[in-house]
């Protein structure tokens, strides 16, 4: 048999590819990393979640994390206006709030020694992570575009790339697609499938100067994540420290609401804002440092994440929508299951599709969970602060949040909050009724299987 060139070739070099490159170079297989972007480059996707910390621990780059100077985030808040009538009901134990939020220290995490996890400019957390990948042992091969993948014999995959004016083929035993939302082998092999329940665009930017106290009750809790709803279905903003002066500011809505052209998205942008007063007032105190940037066709999965002689890992593979910061954590943790499977075939001798089960199964598990917790929070709205509010539901509620979603099925309080769903959906007299968001129920018991 042919003598590949080396163990794994890895297209893209973002977290999801650069912690797979991690977790394989320091187990000792060759690898090389090839990205078509020159970093630092800017990305949105700004907050981990801290399960992220045990990548970071197996990796020996915690200490990179503590001395990179990111903001430590100790939890996550929601707010929404005053007066929403909302706020005056509770029903059966669920009292609802005009502000919710959760402190991490409250849940301790197996395998997650820190109370905090950090907000990161992704420019120079992904530069750092792939570095480490680099100086762990793989090779990065970066400004490289990848033409083809060629997949006729699994045995040997051949990877087809572009340097200068130069063509280029490596031969590997196992390509690892870590493409992004390019998702590579997902489009060429057909794999792709759009969501057909979310369909949400963001426009973000970032701002000095601007007081994230105004919106954190005694200001203890300014280096949170912020979310704030808004009063258009399914739309709500993300706020998020970059620094101690430039915070990330995004809005998130449906395609419908979704402007045309530049004045109109810029306006838009604002007039969402305005909506919560409070939020913008202080916006307009700072300085906005870039144009606004705009995000879209969110949500989709891969038919396949695996076969013979590849792996879709990260968001190449899967993308869920970003409420719960989940994009950084989906491609750290694939990158975490896949390197198990991944090693063990490398001992056992083949990189087969039946070698990848384990990790098919605990991705798909994982991103079903949070595809569901994503699903039942836009369908809440804002009384999803009911369930955060509540002794009963708040620790289960802290662990999703936490990143813990691949260990159960479907976890309890997911079913629970499904069942109360569908009591309000039934009784169009029940004072939640005119609250709950556009999705269905029935979207959330499966429309998106492939998933």
């Amino acid at each position: 048999m042919a003598r590949s060139d080396f163990d794994v070739g890895i297209v893209g070099g973002g977290p999801a590819g650069a912690a797979t490159a991690a977790y394989l170079a320091k187990a000792g297989l060759s690898c090389v990393v090839f990205e078509r972007e020159l970093f630092p480059r800017p990305h949105v996707g700004e907050s981990l979640v801290p399960s992220s910390t045990r990548v970071f621990r197996e990796l020996d780059f915690i200490d990179a994390m503590e001395g990179s100077g990111f903001p430590r985030k100790y939890g996550a808040a929601w707010t929404a206006p005053a007066g929403s009538r909302v706020y005056d009901h509770d029903w059966d134990g669920l009292a609802a709030d005009s502000y919710a939020g959760f402190s991490f220290s409250e849940r301790p995490q197996p395998g997650v020694d820190r109370n905090y996890t950090w907000h990161v400019d992704r420019g120079r957390f992904d530069l750092m992570l792939l570095q480490h990948a680099n100086k762990l042992g793989a090779e990065v091969y970066t400004g490289v575009t990848v033409r083809d993948i060629d997949l006729s014999d699994p045995s040997l995959p051949t990877i087809r790339y572009r340097i200068g004016s130069r063509d280029v083929a490596t031969t590997v035993r196992l390509v690892v697609d870590a493409s992004g939302r390019r998702t590579l082998l997902g489009n060429r092999l057909h794999l792709r499938v759009r969501d057909p329940v979310f369909d949400q665009y963001a426009l973000h930017t970032w701002f000095e100067g601007y007081d994230r106290s105004v919106v954190a009750d005694d200001g203890s809790r300014a280096d949170y994540i912020f979310v704030h709803f808004l009063p258009i279905n399914d739309s709500w903003i993300w706020q998020i420290p970059i620094s101690d002066s430039v915070t990330s500011i995004g809005v998130v809505t449906q395609k419908k609401n979704f402007a045309r052209s530049r004045q109109e998205r810029e306006d838009f942008f604002w007039s969402c804002l305005e909506t919560r007063p409070e939020v913008a007032e202080a916006l307009r105190a700072g300085d906005q440092l870039r144009p606004l940037k705009e995000e879209g066709d969110y949500s989709y999965a891969c038919r396949e994440i695996c076969g013979d002689g590849f792996l879709l890992v990260g968001d190449a593979g899967r993308f869920v929508d970003p409420i719960f910061s989940t994009g950084v954590s989906i491609a750290l943790n694939s990158a975490r299951f896949a390197s198990r499977d991944v090693l063990r075939a490398a001992d056992n001798g083949g990189f087969h599709r039946s070698a990848f089960t384990e990790y098919d199964q605990t991705l798909r598990r994982g991103t079903r969970n949070w595809y569901d917790f994503i699903s039942v929070y836009y369908r809440l709205n804002v009384m999803f602060t009911a369930f955060v509010n509540n002794p009963k539901y708040r620790l289960d509620v802290l662990k999703l949040l936490q990143g813990d979603v691949y260990d159960e099925d479907r976890p309890e309080v997911l079913t629970r909050m499904i069942d109360i769903i569908h009591q309000v959906e039934r009784d169009e007299n029940h004072l939640w009724h005119p609250n709950l968001g556009s999705l269905t129920a029935d979207a959330l018991r499966g429309a998106f299987s492939t998933g």
